[in-house]
């Protein structure tokens, strides 16, 4: 096993994302939305024009655990990638 590759954490986690696609995801205040994941590489909230790319998904990953939305108002779309990254079905590892 010394020779075991690790996987980075954005592809375990993009590959969440990517499989929980349609399924109803909660903002910090309340608000829901579904999203598709296009060009493999795009998240597409349904309730804005605003697109996630994964290198922004990857970005956020520094900022997690996630208490609010605060440390990711930088980013494009902060109040979906909270409530992406933070959702049980798709955050692990912390």
């Amino acid at each position: 096993m010394a020779n075991a590759k690790k996987i980075p954490l954005i592809d375990i986690v993009w590959d969440r994302i990517i499989s929980h696609a349609g399924k109803t995801f909660t903002q910090i205040e309340g608000g829901t939305f579904t999203y598709t994941v296009e060009s493999a590489n795009v998240i597409k909230p349904d309730r804005t024009d605003q697109n996630i790319a994964k290198s922004v998904v990857e970005d956020a990953l520094a900022f997690v655990p996630l208490k609010d939305t605060v440390s990711v108002n930088h980013l494009r779309a902060p109040s979906y990638l909270y409530a992406i990254l933070t959702d049980d079905r798709i955050r692990c590892l912390w």
